[in-house]
């Protein structure tokens, strides 16, 4: 008999569900304890090893998501970057990735991988070839990011499985801007996929966490770094992340939609210089986009025309929040020169096309009209303030 294959809102409510068993409670009941009993029980329970029931209900919850085998919750994104990539890298071993990263992710390898004797290249440009073109006899990780923040460029996840399995290294994505209601990179043949749970896995700005999915095996080799670094995350906030989980394929799917319309109509504004979102059909990703994503994604970035202060925009504006992170319910912006690209030099962001005028814009699931006004009177507002200032 074929068993029944679980629709995605039906996993986000019920795959790791904790089941109340005493109070027959609805939700999940919290277990607030750190100290669990050793003797005379099938599995000793410690929070540094990820396995209290609550993280273990998440865990599972994460796994069905993303197609995998097992997962592991971190209290970071950072955290579960930083503990996937060093569980498959040794002194003299050396890792490829992609040149549009995540700001964090390029600071850790270009700060920390050598302390432990590891080389580093970064790809030139996305394409399988710029890939392959990077790999050494002693290349056991390659590590990208699609879509890439904040440029939303798009890197072809069968090809990047086809070339690791090849040479007999590891694949690793970092998935945060995609979620996994957009996009499941093991169904392309990656190994290893990485979350800052903090983003639309969480959904609604409160919440610091990170994820990896991935085989048993992998798992276990991640595990046995894990337990060490010690970047579990507390009970609490394991609750509340299961909580946000049940609502991501909702909230998730308003925002593809939400983000479509924002970026038709900056894409046709004079006050837009550039649009970058896969879900247009100039961008140049498009096509591989529509191959390997369920949807386009609630991110996308703009370019101001140079007459415009970007600056003085965001501050101009009244309901989208100008904010550091990403993903919440609520629409935010920012500047990644300001904020998630900051450490790295001008020229460094300049090389990936990271110019001051770019604007990151979460868009969340508020009515498009709402924003679209108020982007309006901000764009009238900064021309009027530029005129009166002329004079």
């Amino acid at each position: 008999m074929k068993l029944h294959k679980k629709g995605l809102n039906t996993i986000c409510t019920h795959v790791g569900e904790v089941v109340d068993e005493k109070y027959k409670g609805a939700i999940s009941p919290l277990y607030m304890s750190t100290s669990y009993a050793f003797d005379d029980v099938d599995v000793k329970r410690y929070p540094r090893y990820f396995n209290t029931p609550n993280q273990e209900g998440l865990c599972k919850k994460i796994a069905a998501l993303e197609h995998a085998e097992a997962a592991l919750i971190f209290g970071s994104g950072m955290a579960a970057v930083s503990t996937a990539v060093l569980a498959f890298l040794r002194a003299g071993d050396h890792i490829v990735l992609q040149k549009t990263l995540y700001g964090g992710t390029y600071n850790f390898v270009t700060e920390e991988l050598e302390k432990f004797g590891i080389s580093y290249s970064f790809t030139e440009g996305l394409r399988p070839a710029d890939f392959e073109a990077q790999v050494q006899e002693n290349t056991k990780v390659v590590y990208i990011e699609t879509p890439s923040n904040p440029l939303l460029t798009i890197t072809d996840l069968e090809a990047i499985g086809t070339l690791c399995k090849k040479h007999g290294m590891v694949s690793m994505i970092d998935n945060t801007f995609a979620s996994p209601v957009n996009q499941n990179p093991i169904d392309f043949g990656i190994d290893v996929v990485i979350h800052s749970a903090t983003k639309y896995m969480g959904g609604h700005s409160d919440i610091c966490a990170g994820a990896v999915a991935s085989t048993k095996e992998y798992m276990d080799c991640i595990f046995q770094l894990a337990k060490n670094f010690g970047g579990s995350l507390s009970d609490y906030t394991v609750w509340l992340l299961e909580r946000s989980l049940k609502t991501m394929g909702l909230r998730v799917k308003a925002q593809n939609e939400n983000a479509q319309h924002m970026a038709e109509y900056l894409n046709g504004h004079e006050a837009i210089a550039k649009v970058y979102y896969p879900g247009l059909p100039e961008h140049p990703d498009h096509e591989l986009a529509k191959k390997q994503m369920h949807g386009f994604g609630g991110m996308l970035s703009f370019e101001l025309d140079a007459q415009y202060d970007a600056a003085a925009f965001q501050k101009a504006l009244q309901l989208i929040k100008s904010s550091m992170s990403l993903a919440g319910v609520e629409s935010t912006v920012l500047s990644p020169t300001q904020t998630s690209h900051s450490l790295l030099s001008a020229s460094e962001r300049q090389k990936q096309g990271i110019k001051d005028e770019l604007i990151r814009f979460s868009v969340g699931i508020e009515e498009p009209e709402d924003l679209i006004a108020d982007i309006e009177q901000a764009l009238k507002k900064i021309a009027t303030t530029r005129i009166t200032a002329a004079y």
